[in-house]
């Protein structure tokens, strides 16, 4: 698979903090750690990784804006392209040992995302994905899963945190989906959640009040791997909303129906 220069940059920016990660993985229970509140942890790994990607990406292209989960949102001098950073998706995975984490970034450019990277670095899986051409894991072309019928779908999705969303709706949704569907899964990272949907392996995906940073490269990666995404009314406000349902087009079209049956 041939990568454009851009693509190049955030693969070289995401392999990098990946290296460091792996390192601070391997000694996670040394790590000082703090607490930005309940549930929520933010580490010095996290800090570090966000400084590698944010380093690689303003070397390559000054001029662009960030949005970034640590550091906020930075301002680009062009106005079109912003990245979207999100240095260690999983940080509660990371802190427990857990293998399922990830950097994510994600290149907009006059509101469109055209180009994504999510790297699981302990997997050593590298998923990217340009507009128009394709969603590859490793250089292999990604497809979502062909299945049609709920009964058959593994579909996966978030649970709300202490203190945060809406715990409520939350179990609603799951009275309405564990019924209907082979099997529900909380893997605890969302840009993964998104790749692993573009990759066949999770039919489905929905999640409620997410950040940009967590879903950028991942809707990308769906679409490109011949998927549907919208947020949780069948519109395109994901980004905005925080909200996304993802999906081949059964499980799509399905996910939505329950959702909105939860919500009546």
């Amino acid at each position: 698979m041939a990568r454009t220069a851009l693509l190049n940059v955030m693969v070289q920016a995401a392999t990098k903090a990946g290296r460091s990660l792996v390192r601070d993985f391997g000694e996670v229970e040394n790590l000082q750690v703090s607490r930005k509140g309940p549930g929520d942890f933010v580490s010095a790994a996290d800090r570090r990784a966000e400084e590698i990607v944010r380093t690689e990406l303003t070397r390559a292209r000054p001029t662009f804006g960030l949005v970034m989960e640590e550091s906020g949102e930075v301002e680009g001098t062009d106005g079109q392209h912003r990245w979207h950073i999100d240095p260690l998706d999983g940080t509660t995975n990371f802190l427990h040992g857990i293998p399922i984490f990830a950097i994510s970034i994600a290149l907009e450019r006059a509101g469109q995302v055209v180009a994504g990277v999510i790297y699981n670095p302990v997997m050593d899986e590298l998923y990217t994905a340009e507009r128009g051409r394709g969603a590859f894991v490793n250089d292999r072309r990604l497809r979502v899963a062909g299945r049609s019928e709920l009964p058959d779908m593994v579909i996966g999705t978030g649970l709300p945190m202490i203190g945060k969303g809406d715990h409520g709706r939350a179990l609603k949704e799951l009275r309405y989906f564990m019924p209907e569907v082979a099997g529900i899964r909380r893997c605890g990272a969302a840009s993964l959640d998104l790749a692993w949907t573009a990759a066949g392996r999770l039919d489905g995906y929905w999640e409620h009040n997410l950040n940009s940073w967590d879903l950028a490269a991942g809707i990308l990666m769906v679409k490109e791997a011949g998927g549907y995404v919208s947020d949780a009314e069948g519109k395109e406000s994901m980004l905005t909303s925080g909200d996304v349902v993802a999906g081949n087009e059964f499980a799509h079209k399905h996910m939505l129906r329950l959702i909105k049956k939860a919500a009546e």
